[in-house]
């Protein structure tokens, strides 16, 4: 797969448009300038990041995207939790129209944003949850309903396991980008993953064109049902990881 390009905020758009197509390339378009519209009333993105929307937010998720394509785990439903302004969700939604996609989000000025950008691009087949993970995940509309389950820069992995994991169906993965930790992190969800029944069936680096470090993707897949008692009450997770 060829490394999604990171140069320029133009150049990003000008080569989406070539990859995705000119309506496709224009909704997203639309898209970065509202979150630019709302970021400060709402902190959707960190002030360095407002100008880097396409560069960073837009490849990344691209990026994201391509990268299940092709291991053949892009899979509806799609629940993208903690989506803040929407990344890497509403890009993906974009870019492969059929997901049906899940945002959920605690946050509720971002949750409305993401209602308002929803409603302005005019996007069917995706909804907003505005709920903790912990909560959510309890609800039986969405415990153990959903094939893929995305988060980006939400929680280490050994908490990001509690939270997912019981979001998904048994054979559905969980896929997260994450940083420099990122060995160190898979390192330490051993636990995690034992208790919750996971396997990391892969990590990647992002196939993406970056001047800094580039993201190392991380997949895995559920084995079977979540138990009972996972995950523990709001806040638990992040206090007390596994």
């Amino acid at each position: 797969m060829t490394p999604l390009p990171c140069d320029s905020t133009g150049g990003v758009l000008n080569r989406l448009s070539v990859g995705l197509g000119s309506e496709k390339a224009s909704l997203l378009t639309r898209y970065a300038a509202l979150v630019r519209a709302a970021s400060e009333r709402a902190g959707l993105v960190s002030k360095g990041d407002i100008e880097a929307i396409e560069k960073r937010h837009f490849a990344e998720s691209l990026a994201l995207g391509g990268a299940l394509q092709e291991r053949l785990v892009l899979l509806s439903p799609v629940i993208d939790i903690g989506s803040g302004a929407g990344f890497p969700g509403l890009p993906m939604k974009i870019a492969w129209p059929a997901l049906e996609m899940t945002l959920l989000e605690a946050t509720a000025k971002k949750a409305s944003f993401l209602e308002l950008a929803i409603a302005e691009l005019r996007l069917t087949g995706v909804r907003v949850v505005t709920g903790r993970a912990e909560d959510a995940a309890r609800d039986p509309a969405h415990r153990g309903a959903y094939a893929l389950a995305l988060a980006r820069a939400v929680a280490p992995l050994p908490v990001l396991i509690e939270l997912a994991l019981p979001f998904l169906r048994p054979g559905g993965v969980l896929a997260s980008p994450k940083g420099s930790a990122a060995l160190r992190e898979v390192a330490e969800s051993e636990n995690a993953l034992r208790e919750l029944g996971g396997t990391i069936i892969e990590t990647a680096a992002l196939p993406i064109e970056a001047r800094g470090p580039v993201p190392t993707l991380v997949i895995i897949r559920k084995d079977g049902p979540t138990p009972e008692h996972y995950p523990r009450r709001a806040g638990m997770p992040r206090k007390r990881p596994l």
